[in-house]
């Protein structure tokens, strides 16, 4: 009895430690449920809810988690991150072609997705070396890169979709309005990447084994069938039937490694940003602060409620889609909560590092906020050009 009552006050009650670690290791998805609620108090919920959540973003999301889990349970990941550390050699080298997969990634399937598939592979490279101390870095690192990567591109990020097909942009003036800050973006990521030590590396773990072939195959059409939802080639529950299917079949224990509370997390955010977009002191504020600075009011909306939600609500008080294109995809830089893409990378860095947050903040702000500096000045040398 003693030796009970001992043992219970120094461990505490059993629900409350589940508790305290769920709270730990789920603190972005619980603040962003805070934040939506806050802003519900002011819009009550209503049958506009519906319009808030983007369900291609969010099957694609799920899609894509469901099948990098497949993956990692061939260890497709390891067996990469195993070839990229005998290929390149030195820390420096690594770093580089870590960050630029995300870079030219997110061209193609996009911020969000780019995250999803090359954070884990930045993980197991770096363990699989023994150097976890560029961690923070690394995904930091790959964070912007995934956010600027795709700002070339009418598809390369989601809020320039919506604004090329608002404003009908030509596909040449889209490219010569993006053309100078995505070539500065290059190089203030390439000149970072450069600072990292060029230090020996070598696999400090076992060689895993290459995945079948077929299998890899197969799950990798899947990945496509994934991000061609976002494009809106087919309607997203035919992507979601089609993955569904295939890996309940191939691999069904992927859907228990599902980062569901991420899911739930852009969920809360949709609420959040749909929300704060409703509530007429912020939409007459930014109404009227937009017409003295698109660029600047277009990056400061998107610190607050993201750059996809600014991009939707700002359009409709400025006819200047130059700053504003520019804005809502340098603006993804900055906070935590400036993009999407930066809530899966703080997730992500949680798992692997859940007591060094504020570390991760600090060197976070400090790298965002001085290349959204230089970005910032660099939208406004595109007016030479035009």
């Amino acid at each position: 009895m003693l030796v009970s009552t001992l043992v219970s006050r120094q461990t505490g009650h059993p629900v409350l430690h589940t508790a305290a670690d769920f709270a730990k290791s789920h603190v972005v998805l619980l603040v962003a449920i805070a934040a939506a609620a806050v802003t519900c108090i002011f819009v009550p919920p209503d049958a506009a809810y519906a319009d808030y959540f983007d369900l291609d973003t969010l099957s694609c999301l799920f899609c894509t988690l469901a099948v990098v889990s497949a993956l990692k349970e061939r260890h497709f990941f390891e067996w990469l991150a195993g070839k990229i550390v005998s290929a390149f050699g030195n820390m420096r080298r690594v770093t580089f072609a870590l960050v630029f997969v995300t870079y030219f990634g997110s061209m193609v399937m996009a911020n969000d997705m780019a995250l999803v598939t090359f954070l884990p592979l930045g993980w197991f490279v770096l363990s699989s070396c023994g150097r976890t101390k560029y961690t923070a870095f690394v995904f930091i690192m790959q964070n912007i890169a995934a956010n600027l990567g795709g700002m070339l591109t009418p598809f390369g990020n989601p809020q320039n979709l919506y604004l090329y097909s608002y404003y009908s942009i030509g596909a040449g003036e889209f490219f010569a309005i993006m053309a100078l800050p995505f070539a500065v973006a290059f190089l203030l990521i390439a000149a970072a990447c450069f600072f990292v030590k060029p230090e020996p590396v070598a696999l400090e773990t076992p060689p895993v084994q290459a995945p079948p072939v077929w299998r890899t195959l197969i799950y990798f059409v899947l990945f496509a069938l994934s991000v061609l939802i976002v494009f809106r080639v087919f309607p997203f529950y035919v992507g979601l039937i089609c993955v569904t299917l295939a890996l309940l079949v191939l691999e069904p224990r992927a859907f228990l490694k599902v980062d569901y509370a991420l899911l739930l997390t852009f969920c809360a955010f949709f609420v959040f940003s749909g929300n704060l977009s409703r509530i007429p002191a912020v939409e007459s504020a930014l109404g009227s602060l937009v017409a003295l600075s698109p660029l600047l009011v277009g990056t400061a909306s998107c610190q607050v409620i993201s750059n996809v939600p600014s991009a939707v609500l700002l359009s409709r008080f400025t006819a200047d889609y130059r700053h504003l294109l520019i804005a809502v995809n340098i603006g993804g830089l900055g906070t935590p909560v400036s993009s999407l893409a930066s809530l899966i990378t703080l997730g992500e860095y949680r798992k692997h590092a859940p007591g060094n947050t504020m570390r991760y903040l600090l060197l976070f702000s400090l790298i965002n906020f001085g290349f959204l500096a230089v970005l910032i000045g660099t939208g406004y040398l595109t007016d030479l050009i035009f």
